[in-house]
């Protein structure tokens, strides 16, 4: 519980845990500079008192994004540099708006939370739909949201099984040329997705549930002539699908099925003049029922912030010369 009372240009905000306080601070008020960086604001903490000075728009800010982390504190989850920078994007919502707290999914390992509106409206979409895509650049966690999401449907047994696919071409490599059996051939293609299960569940949990066959790591050559019934499918990386495969992968959908599809259209790997099965399959199913989009921005990456400007800059730089990537 907070309360707020403003006097000239400060306003005062008051939190009833004085332990929540300190942690919504971070270590030597780390986390109070990163909102006054962002939302150009100064943040005096006083035990359980906070001050906060700055034009009236951005004391509204820094308040609600105040108060967005500290109920995050009280729902028990952790608030680190990254969930920090996330409220402060998000803090134009009105404090005092009544909102349901955050989707957030809880595997063994950890409380997965959306970030952004962006996520939380995604984390909707993939509960609500059959089949969602998320679209947009590295680092908005469409994939890590998917897999968190099938997690959740396997471990409350609303599916039977996982299945995680992308296609296995990269930076213009095909399997045929690499070293190795097929497993050899294809893992690294594969790893983020492992990488992504690892993080929610234990690793001798992930390898016993692979051994069964309750979750399943391949490349989307091998769902073809398949029906996948009772399961949470993602494909990953989508945009270096062909139209041909991309079609072959979406109508491997079987009853009581949940289907993920995520990529980046701007990102393909295909050989140049080939149409990207993500892009064509975006335009096809425009207005299907069942079907839902999310679509992410530079805004919505929840990586280095970083990260987030370089993606800014090089979309700065496809406007200027038509996508191309040449002056």
């Amino acid at each position: 519980m907070s309360e707020q009372n403003t006097a000239g240009d400060i306003a005062h905000i008051d939190f009833d845990d004085n332990r929540l306080a300190a942690a919504l601070s971070g270590s030597h008020d780390a986390h109070l500079a990163i909102l006054e960086d962002l939302l150009n604001v100064r943040i005096d903490p006083r035990g359980n008192r906070f001050a906060v000075s700055g034009d009236a728009g951005a004391r509204d800010r820094a308040v609600a994004a105040l108060d967005k982390l500290y109920e995050r504190l009280k729902r028990g989850e952790p608030v680190a540099a990254e969930d920090v920078r996330a409220a402060a994007k998000t803090a134009e919502t009105a404090r005092t708006q009544a909102a349901a707290p955050p989707r957030s999914i809880k595997t063994p390992k950890r409380l997965i939370a959306a970030r952004s509106p962006n996520q939380a409206a995604y984390l909707e979409a993939l509960n609500q739909h059959d089949l969602t895509f998320g679209i947009g650049p590295a680092g908005t966690g469409k994939t890590y949201l998917a897999v968190a999401h099938a997690v959740g449907l396997l471990l409350n047994g609303a599916v039977e099984r996982i299945i995680l696919s992308r296609p296995a071409l990269e930076a213009g490599e095909r399997i045929g040329f690499l070293p190795g059996d097929m497993k050899e051939k294809v893992d690294p293609f594969l790893r983020p997705l492992y990488d992504a299960l690892h993080d929610m569940m234990h690793a001798d949990y992930v390898e016993r549930r692979i051994a069964a066959g309750d979750i399943e790591i391949a490349p989307i050559a091998f769902m073809r002539g398949r029906t996948l019934a009772r399961a949470a499918v993602i494909l990953d990386e989508a945009q270096n699908a062909t139209p041909e495969q991309m079609k072959m992968f979406l109508t491997r959908l079987g009853e009581g099925a949940h289907m993920a599809v995520t990529g980046d259209p701007s990102q393909t790997d295909l050989p140049l003049g080939q149409q990207s099965g993500l892009s064509d399959a975006l335009g096809v199913l425009t207005g299907v029922e069942g079907v839902a989009v999310t679509r992410f921005t530079a805004s919505d990456v929840v990586r280095h912030p970083l990260v987030s400007r370089i993606i800014g800059a090089y979309d700065k730089r496809d406007q200027r010369t038509g996508g191309d990537g040449h002056e």
